[in-house]
């Protein structure tokens, strides 16, 4: 037998040792539920898990294993409090019970919607209303991702598309801080593929180009094709505004990065294509209305949420996700406005909500986090 065999023989052991210990406990646990049923105590006690967090660190000399000690127990005290919470009925705090009545009362998808997007004709988001809705829905446009916002709030739109994340450039912060600020509800998600073209009135040529329009992250996707190119670079709304500009305006040099759609409805010719430099290029966008909703097939959640301000608050949480099994897919924060360095949180995670035993996590959630609020369920988009 060789060292390394022994070594992995001695964890065996320890690890056995550990199983037995940590039912055991499981047992002892279980008993603390039942106690906390019949005396209407909470399961989570944040001060006292504090309290012996601390204690477990302090038996320890080994500095460098404390925080080791600490992630051990706080995954056992989760799944702890994941066993006493199939003993418990819990009213929950005020978050956990908007949370559930917004799921009691979550209406079914409109037959006939109202359907606006930001951006013109031929945009991006154009395309993913037509895919999401279909094209014969009604579609309007605004100019602002603001504007869609307020239209949903004013009842002038059923539905909004908005773009979220692009698979290049990462997310897009206004409309992560735009969702956060109109108390809307995400009821779907749709993804396009995103293969920019150069587009010009007939007659450009690439050595007669001056200037190139596009949306500052058409702009940024494209920065490969643009290097070495003595082009002034000009952000604009977005990618088919762009296209609209350069068609209407009439003068020499100018060009658009857009869609080979958006080229062709504005009468441009196109002069190079497929210039984003990642040719695994997509946007996800998102559905966006004023009420939840709630679709067949609803396998993903997002949500966005704050913490308290100490160490440990984030890893609290994340241990919620992995004790239960659900799979974060994104994780993302965003400044708090007049409350420095501090931080609202965005997470995408899989899961249905009306599954057994969400209302559990939900509630344990919503304990743990200073603020938390559900922005949707729905079905994950399968495309891109």
């Amino acid at each position: 037998m060789s060292q390394l065999d022994e070594l992995r023989g001695q964890i065996d052991d320890i690890d056995a040792q550990l199983t037995a210990l940590f039912l055991r406990r499981m047992e002892v646990t279980e008993q603390v539920g039942r106690w906390k049923q019949a005396n209407g105590i909470p399961v989570l006690d944040t001060a006292r898990e504090r309290e012996v967090l601390a204690k477990k660190a302090a038996l320890t000399d080994d500095t460098a294993r404390k925080d080791d000690v600490i992630a051990l127990y706080e995954a056992i005290m989760g799944i702890s409090r994941r066993q006493q919470r199939k003993l418990l009925t819990e009213a929950g705090n005020g978050d956990y019970q908007r949370i559930c009545a917004a799921l009691r009362t979550a209406r079914t998808p409109l037959e006939h919607p109202r359907v606006l997007y930001q951006g013109e004709p031929g945009a991006y988001s154009d395309e993913a209303a037509g895919a999401f809705f279909g094209a014969a829905v009604h579609q309007s446009h605004v100019a602002t991702w603001e504007e869609v916002f307020l239209a949903l709030k004013e009842g002038r739109a059923d539905y909004g598309v908005l773009p979220i994340e692009n698979s290049s450039t990462g997310s897009i912060s206004q409309v992560y801080d735009l969702l956060a600020q109109y108390g809307a509800y995400i009821v779907g998600e749709q993804t396009v593929k995103v293969d920019h073209c150069l587009a010009a009135p007939a007659g450009t040529t690439l050595d007669t180009i001056t200037t190139v329009y596009s949306h500052e992250q058409g702009l940024l996707q494209c920065a490969d094709f643009l290097k070495g190119r003595d082009w002034a670079r000009v952000p604009r709304l977005n990618t088919a505004e762009s296209a609209q500009f350069v068609s209407k305006s009439g003068q020499p040099g100018q060009a658009a990065i857009c869609s080979p759609h958006a080229a062709r409805l504005y009468g441009l010719d196109i002069l190079a294509q497929h210039i984003n430099a990642n040719d695994h290029n997509y946007t996800r966008f998102v559905i966006v209305s004023p009420v939840p909703e709630h679709r067949p097939g609803s396998d993903k959640v997002s949500a966005l949420f704050t913490l308290p301000h100490r160490t440990g608050s984030l890893h609290q949480l994340m241990t919620i996700f992995a004790v239960n099994g659900l799979n974060l897919m994104k994780l993302e924060s965003r400044p708090i406005v007049g409350r420095s360095w501090e931080y609202l949180f965005f997470a995408d995670f899989a899961a249905d909500l009306t599954a057994p035993g969400m209302d559990g996590v939900l509630l344990e959630l919503t304990q743990t986090a200073e603020g938390f609020r559900v922005l949707g369920n729905y079905p994950a988009c399968k495309e891109g």
